[in-house]
């Protein structure tokens, strides 16, 4: 079976780097925000081109915190995307702020040509959330021209997009802070939860460690109401020691497969994604779009071939029963787009441990398909 994520085959990898590094935190005695986070998150925000990396209890949280860092109050409205994992607007909601919905573009990502429309026609608007979807950063320089021109507070979300870049600018430099996950099916996943904010903002970094940690300024002193978000220091180690020195090279691979898929599949019922000039996407998924009504067609294509395949996402945000019991949110525009990619698209394997002989099967898979009606 051909598996989208295979973590026996990179656990034959990394396993003694994790088992050295838990008998290191082991003997500190030192479990809770100690010296293993701060190496991490030196080391991260190195990797990442920042100056700063704050580790927190899982991505969602480090978007709320991003948030509420900016000063984000009950009300504000803040611009994002229906097309994402429904933690993207529920930290929102966490925050107080309103989310106001805009369509997606043929890749998937927040239409920041709508985004400046909106911000054109409504001078409240503040603050913009947007994703990096699928691993493939948003033109960045266009989103720095909507910071600067419209004085925005920019929260990326680079929980699927860690390591990417557009244009040789890495995405999570652009906003005032960005956030990242390391869930275990990340480009950079953990043995459990875990998450980070990231900020070339000295005094967000600060407010950050403050607000992850009962909003605590000293022993016992509570200066603000903060999260229990703490990353800890066995992930920590975990993380610096076994995963990430080896994410530009699973990332490479990762490229190197969806440059393969891009190349090579050919059917008509199958749309691959366009592909941006300039365009360093870490491929944390390999999405396409299915003609309309087939999809489901071809993933039982798939699995009887004995490969799986999944769905990114299949209903929009602002369908979620929760967000209807929510407080408030708009949709800016009919959302047209993210309602076809919530019909169509179909996430195809493409982890760093396939395989060639694998991708062939998926690629042979995609081509020999004969819809049915």
């Amino acid at each position: 079976m051909i598996l989208l994520n295979d973590f026996a085959r990179q656990w034959e990898i990394v396993e003694a780097r994790v088992l050295d590094a838990v008998k290191r935190v082991g003997l500190s005695g030192r479990y809770i925000l100690g010296p293993e986070v701060d190496e991490f998150e030196k080391a991260l925000a190195e990797f990442s081109g920042v100056q700063h990396a704050v580790g927190v209890g899982n991505g969602m949280d480090a978007l709320e915190i991003g948030l509420r860092c900016l000063d984000a109050r009950p009300g504000d409205k803040v611009l994002t995307t229906p097309l994402s994992a429904f933690a993207t607007t529920l930290a929102i909601l966490r925050a107080g702020a309103r989310p106001i919905f805009v369509d997606v573009d043929e890749r998937g990502g927040i239409d920041l040509d709508q985004c400046e429309r909106l911000l054109r026609q409504d001078s409240s608007i503040r603050f913009l959330l947007p994703v990096h979807l699928y691993g493939i950063s948003l033109d960045l320089e266009k989103l720095a021209r909507l910071r600067d021109e419209f004085g925005l507070f920019v929260v990326e979300d680079c929980a699927q997009a860690i390591g990417a870049t557009d244009g040789g600018t890495s995405a999570g430099s652009v906003g005032q802070v960005a956030a990242t996950s390391f869930y275990p099916t990340k480009n950079l996943g953990a043995l459990g939860d875990g998450g980070a904010l990231l900020t070339n903002d000295a005094s967000l970094a600060e407010k950050a460690k403050v607000l992850r940690n009962y909003g605590q300024t000293g022993h016992y002193v509570h200066s603000e109401p903060g999260l229990n978000s703490r990353l800890d220091e066995l992930h920590a180690a975990m993380l610096r020691d076994a995963f990430l020195p080896f994410v530009k090279e699973w990332t490479e691979r990762r490229r190197t497969i969806a440059h393969t898929y891009l190349a090579r599949i050919r059917n008509p019922a199958v749309q691959l994604l366009p592909v941006k000039a300039g365009s360093g996407a870490v491929w944390h998924l390999f999405p396409i779009l299915v003609a309309e009504g087939l999809r489901e067609n071809l993933q039982q294509h798939l699995s009887s071939l004995e490969i799986l395949s999944a769905i990114h996402y299949p209903r929009i945000i602002p369908e979620q029963e929760a967000l209807k019991r929510s407080p408030g949110f708009e949709m800016a525009e009919q959302p047209l787009k993210a309602s076809r990619f919530s019909r169509c698209e179909l996430s195809l394997p493409v982890h760093p441990f396939l395989s060639e002989s694998e991708v062939e099967r998926v690629i042979d898979a995609c081509n020999t398909w004969q819809p049915r009606a």
